[in-house]
């Protein structure tokens, strides 16, 4: 993560840039400096996950009541200090890092595999230094961290450069992570999670300013280091040979420095000698070998640009506004300065963003003249057509609308403003306009292949304008006031839609970046064009109520990372295969509106790691329709409706989202927490053939001996041995806890999501106990630990399970009852994914399925198998 080598720079290099300090020290400073001000730090949750991790145990599940312990602790000592925390978690994966995480994802994989080999060897769990946090750890902290009543966010992007802007506009004490990114911002005090010492609240302070010194840099400087030595948007091998270059005439070298540590040196070097000579002069693709890499480069160097900040580096003519990376860069145009410089928009700012003009236009704009609003309505001209096609401006707008025109094609841009920006997105339809040649109304309508919004102009026309629309941008100008600190927040956590500057250009032309600088400018349009739901699902997402519904509505790609699954054991099937009719079943619920005139929903991109993926390109997953007593209520009537018998009508869709309709009233039967676990086990028996009646007891066993066990006895809690089948079985269950998070979102929470967080019903330790001594056939009353309750409890689970199985034709069974060769339907000998649904053709059909090759194949349903 971070910059590359800076991290082992710093450590041996740079030593004395790290001071030591002393957290409610720095908190009294604070008060006494900002009276009534509470000091609040920001913090990197997804860098602070094996900090917090401090269960001995890691490989069997999770040791959550453990782990949810030592989270409370953590808040504790701070709060008593006096210190506010929040808390951050990345929302989703940027498109410009890919490629690192697939390929830390790559890297993972390699270390589960030595892990399981350890476990087969040995028996026993590997080292710490071998430690693979548990599945779905970063899901379940959000959850841990608001039970705990702490301010939890999840960013519209990775999380750091939200962490380092909320720092900065929120004059924080500082930031608490482990990413050296966050020496480059320029921003608040940068803290390290890893050199914390919760007792006396000790840490190690970063500081840039020192780096600065160390290397004869501005802290302007330092995005320009960063991207030249590599970070998660420029690879590392892109500027390698400039680098060495800089190393080879570097006259300071020293020896006792390692390579990379005299690189940084070198490279640094000639920023201040060299390229600050000709700063605001020439352009950095004059003075450096960007070649075809030059917008990805600029793209790195803006990334760390926080609202109201600019770099000198950027140097060209104002040209008008571009979104970089999802941020709004507009361009200084003081005709004073001799620097054009890009900066990110203020969010305090309530200037409008001023579009510049060509002065000499060659063509005019015709206006036609709506009759209801009174505005006059722009007309955009293209090139080879004669046609005029009206443009409607927004309702609230009596401003006439500025031209930006392209010096290139000479060709006039119109540019759509509204003249109340901070307003939200009306909600009535757009108007319509009449041409004064063709008297037709133009109409606004989505395309369902782009998504985009098409302005037509009549039901003859064939010419089409797209609108750039983007609803929901990463990147607002808006800010929401925050309840301790009487300052404004940014982008991530405002909730408002506005209406940025829509810009209508022929589709025809292909204009060039009018900056110059080389990244382009981007469109997010949306899987889901209704705002209001979509709005909904992007507050959930932002406060770390949901999981992946939004990013399924906004962008339709999701990710999962890796699973303790053993890439060697062709009787267990990966987690992503067994849950995804479960998803494709999500998806057709949240996508319903997005259904083209063959009625059927866009694919949903799926980048989920799995033994033998090599992740080149994404699953595309289609939609799978399902089943609803009643019939499939919309999703306002499942998020919006608050009538008390809408509770049934939601939980209906969980079951049927399961495909577990028939079994509600068994269901409904069992008692909390245990109903949502049953709900699980059903699914996941009736899918994999190769879990057995000792299997079921185990998870029915650990479920209920977990309620009478505190967490000093669950942390002196020893299996005899580690067993790879029970690791993977752990793991799988965890990962389905996690899809319950989803599918209860999706469905408007029909259940208390408290029900199937794991340290209310999973623990590792305990469930690997018992599953050894299931598999030696210890009778139930010692798996229940001679509880003669937890006897009629277990007996009445088990029912619900085995009941529920048999309406699917399939009766769980014991090993001893299996043949010799019996590998299940998930096996060598099996029917590959019979009981999966996830779209595999049936030429696969006995075929393992680790040996079906992953990519970017399309999954639909298959009307012979069971889902």
């Amino acid at each position: 993560m971070g910059v590359r080598g800076l991290q082992g720079f710093v450590g041996s290099t740079c030593p004395h840039i790290c001071t030591v300090v002393n957290f409610k020290e720095l908190a009294e400073h604070h008060r006494s400096k900002y009276p009534g001000c509470t000091p609040t730090i920001v913090v990197d949750a997804m860098c602070c996950l094996r900090y917090w991790y401090t269960p001995e145990s890691w490989i069997c599940g999770g040791q959550w009541r453990e782990y949810f312990s030592a989270l409370r602790d953590f808040v504790k000592t701070f709060t008593a200090v006096g210190i506010k925390l929040i808390f951050f978690f990345d929302g989703m994966v940027e498109q410009d890092k890919r490629d690192e995480w697939v390929k830390r994802r790559l890297k993972n994989n390699r270390e589960i595999s030595r892990i399981f080999h350890y476990i087969k060897s040995h028996k026993e769990q590997p080292g710490r230094n071998m430690f693979f946090i548990p599945s779905g750890l970063a899901v379940f902290t959000r959850f841990a961290l608001k039970t705990l009543g702490q301010e939890t966010l999840c960013s519209l992007q990775e999380a750091d450069y939200e962490v380092a802007s909320y720092g900065l506009q929120h004059n924080c004490l500082g930031i608490l992570g482990e990413d050296t990114d966050y020496l480059i911002y320029d921003t608040c005090p940068y803290f390290s999670i890893s050199e914390l010492c919760l007792e006396s609240l000790d840490t190690v302070m970063l500081c840039r300013e020192k780096l600065c010194e160390s290397l004869g840099l501005r802290v302007a400087d330092l995005p320009l280091l960063a991207c030249l030595l590599g970070n998660d948007i420029i690879p590392e091998g892109m500027f390698e040979s400039f680098r060495y270059k800089c190393l080879s005439s570097y006259t300071s070298v020293k020896e006792n420095f390692d390579k990379k540590g005299n690189i940084i040196l070198a490279v640094s070097d000639h920023i201040s000698k060299v390229l600050h000579l000709y700063q605001g002069e020439r352009k950095l693709e004059e003075l450096l070998p960007l070649g075809p890499n030059k917008a990805l480069f600029y793209k790195g160097m803006a990334s760390y640009l926080l609202p109201g900040q600019k770099s000198p580096w950027f140097f060209q003519k104002p040209k008008g506004v571009i979104t970089l990376d999802k941020q709004v860069i507009s361009m200084s145009s003081d005709p004073e300065s001799r620097e054009e410089v890009p900066t990110c928009s203020d969010p305090e700012s309530k200037q409008e963003v001023h579009m510049c003009s060509d002065p000499e236009p060659r063509q005019e704009v015709p206006m036609c003249s709506d009759p209801e609003p009174r505005q006059e309505v722009p007309m955009c001209t293209g090139p080879e057509s004669r046609q005029e096609v009206p443009m409607c401006t927004g309702p609230e707008s009596r401003q006439e609308v500025p031209m930006c025109s392209d010096p290139e094609p000479r060709q006039e841009v119109p540019m759509c403003t509204d003249s109340e920006p901070r307003q939200e997105v009306p909600r009535q339809e757009v108007p319509m306009c009449t041409g004064p040649q063709s008297g037709q109304e133009v109409l606004i309508w989505t395309d369902p292949e782009s998504r985009q919004e098409i302005l037509c102009t009549g039901h003859e026309s064939k010419q089409e304008v797209p609108i750039c629309t983007d609803p929901i941008s990463k990147q607002e100008d808006s800010m929401c006031t925050h309840p301790e600190i009487n300052q404004k927040l940014p982008v991530a956590t405002d909730f408002e839609f506005k209406l940025e500057a829509l810009m209508c250009t022929n589709p025809e032309i292909k204009q060039e970046d009018p900056t110059n600088v080389g990244p382009e400018i981007k469109q997010q349009v949306t899987m889901v064009s209704d705002t209001e739901i979509l709005k909904i699902a992007r507050t959930h997402h932002v406060q770390a109520e949901s999981y992946l519904v939004y990013n399924i509505m906004s962008s339709g790609e999701i990710e999962c990372s890796n699973t303790l699954e053993d890439e060697l054991d062709q009787a267990l099937p990966s987690q992503a295969f067994i849950y995804r009719p479960i998803r494709q079943r999500v998806y057709s619920l949240l996508l319903e509106d997005c259904q083209d005139v063959a009625s059927t929903c866009p694919a949903v991109k799926e980048w989920f790691v799995y033994p033998g993926n090599p992740l080149r390109h994404p699953d595309l997953v289609r939609p799978l329709q399902m089943t609803v007593p009643g019939g499939t209520p919309s999703l306002k009537i499942l998020w919006l409706n608050q009538e008390p018998e809408m509770q049934v009508r939601r939980l209906d869709t969980l079951l049927a989202c399961f495909n577990l309709s028939s079994s509600r009233e068994e269901l409904q039967a069992v008692e909390s927490p245990f109903q949502a676990l049953c709900c699980l086990l059903i699914y996941l028996f009736v899918q994999v053939d190769t879990l057995c009646l000792e299997d079921l007891h185990a998870f029915i066993a650990q479920a209920l001996c977990l309620q009478g066990k505190s967490t000093s006895q669950l942390v002196n809690l020893q299996p005899d041995y580690i067993n790879p089948r029970a690791v993977q079985l752990g793991s799988l269950l965890v990962r389905g806890l996690t899809t319950l998070v989803l599918v209860n979102s999706a469905c408007g929470f029909p259940w208390k999501m408290s029900d199937f967080m794991p340290w209310n019903i999973f623990d590792g330790k305990l469930f690997h106990q018992k599953y050894l001594q299931s598999e030696k056939g210890y009778a139930v009353e010692v798996l229940l630990e001679q509880n003669r309750s937890r006897l009629t409890k277990f007996h009445n689970l088990k029912a619900v399970v085995c009941k529920a199985c048999m309406k699917e034709n399939r009766r769980i069974t014991g090993r001893a009852h299996w043949g010799s060769h019996h590998a299940g339907r998930w096996g060598r000998q099996g029917s590959g994914y019979h009981r999966t649904g996830s779209g595999y053709s049936r030429s696969s059909q006995g075929q393992p399925w680790r040996d079906q090759g992953p990519g970017s194949r399309q999954y639909e349903h298959d009307q012979w198998r069971r889902y």
